[in-house]
């Protein structure tokens, strides 16, 4: 291939008949794509006239500049640039490979600033159920828009699991761990759920004492967690299933919420997600010795692999930010 290109170069000065298109066409068809990093060099060294002032532009030392210049000579056959003490002269071969890679310094540089971006950029697809939406991203936004300008944020607001990779979505912040191994899960959060309910309901329904007493009270139940109508919780080391007799069920952690907030029944639900009601007063633990089994709050993408620089600055300032802290007292 080498071989083949160098006497491509020859004949060209005892030819006027390859034009510049032919050219282009043989230099692509025949170079080894490894030597475009030591063609970029060599322009360098041409354009600015000596190994020394190329390995200051280039941020290296006049020995790798003239290293990797022999290299790409000895790669092509073909001599570039004569030598002498005092200068450098560019070959009638030389002059012609120059002609065709003078860009190539510039578009590795522009290829280089893609796949590494001084500053992240893009657009991020997030998945996420919509009260962690409304109630810890939302609150954070001014904030990551001022560190990260340039990032454009893609909400998809779904209280069901969605295929990362079919729907083309960079992260997801799931309740629990994927059994897939193909993700990366981060986590985020750590915590049991407990029951609460809204003064309101404790004022028309009282505060339940018993397991009887709370079987008998009415619920609201989230259907991706509560099969088959069973509450299943943690008394000390005992499980304690509830079979809830009254109770309104949905699908949405928001809705199930505002449900127990209006009193419509006691609800199951993560304290730090309900940070601030509990401050406010407007939610009352129902028999605190009760909890599930710790749930999880992940961070999930599809591959650790060349994360692009803006999803990664979206899962470090994620990471870092601790959107989930439990009030404190339970």
């Amino acid at each position: 291939m080498c071989l083949e290109f160098a006497l491509s170069v020859r004949d060209t000065h005892r030819s006027d008949k390859t034009t510049q298109t032919e050219w282009s066409v043989r230099l692509l068809s025949t170079i080894d794509f490894s030597h475009l990093r030591l063609l970029a060099v060599y322009t360098t060294v041409v354009e600015t006239g000596s190994f020394a002032a190329a390995a200051r532009k280039l941020h290296t030392s006049r020995s790798r500049v003239s290293e990797q210049v022999a290299q790409l000579e000895a790669d092509l056959g073909v001599r570039l640039l004569q030598r002498s003490t005092r200068q450098l002269t560019v070959t009638h071969e030389g002059q012609r490979v120059y002609d065709q890679a003078r860009a190539l310094p510039s578009i590795l540089q522009d290829v280089e600033a893609i796949a590494t971006p001084r500053e992240p950029s893009g657009r991020v697809a997030i998945t996420l159920n919509h009260d962690i939406a409304h109630k810890f991203i939302l609150p954070r936004l001014a904030d990551f828009q001022r560190r990260y300008p340039r990032i454009q944020l893609d909400f998809v607001l779904n209280d069901e699991r969605m295929d990362l990779v079919s729907e083309q979505i960079d992260l997801a912040i799931r309740i629990g761990l994927p059994r897939d191994d193909s993700v990366v899960a981060r986590v985020l959060y750590e915590e049991a759920v407990t029951l609460f309910a809204s003064p309101a309901f404790v004022d028309t329904h009282g505060l339940p004492d018993t397991l009887a007493e709370l079987e008998a009270a009415p619920w609201t139940l989230l259907t991706q967690s509560h099969h088959g109508d069973v509450v299943r919780l943690r008394q000390g080391d005992q499980t304690v299933e509830i079979r809830p007799t009254v109770f309104t069920r949905c699908n949405s952690p928001l809705l199930l919420q505002h449900l127990v907030l209006r009193g419509y029944g006691i609800g199951p639900m993560l304290p730090g997600v309900m940070r601030a009601e509990i401050e406010a007063g407007q939610l009352i633990p129902v028999m605190p010795e009760l909890s599930s089994d710790p749930l999880v709050v992940s961070l999930v993408y599809p591959s650790r692999k060349q994360l692009p620089e803006r999803t990664r600055a979206v899962v470090d300032y994620l990471m870092a930010e601790r959107l989930f802290q439990q009030p404190e007292g339970l």
